[in-house]
């Protein structure tokens, strides 16, 4: 089964290269199938990871940034494949 962990912050005002730096500073142990990183207006950053793992598996997530790059808490979604059904 393929389970897609997807990762969304919103910078604070000004530092959105810097939470995009700070992003693919993290690494994730083990590594996921496939990452990508997006940004967006507003300074947002969204992280999708693929896993080859079943829906409710323990997976590796990026954590939270600190406090003064972000406006709010991170948001965090977990999806699985619907292919093939």
């Amino acid at each position: 089964m393929t389970v897609a962990l997807m990762w969304e912050a919103r910078a604070a005002a000004g530092r959105g290269e810097e939470l995009l730096a700070w992003v693919r500073g993290r690494g994730l142990a083990p590594e996921p199938v496939r990452r990508e990183t997006f940004r967006a207006p507003q300074d947002r950053v969204l992280v999708i990871t693929w896993w080859d793992a079943p829906y409710d598996a323990e997976l590796p997530e990026l954590p939270e940034p600190a406090a003064p790059l972000v406006t709010r808490p991170v948001h965090r979604w977990r999806f699985e494949s619907a292919d093939g059904e």
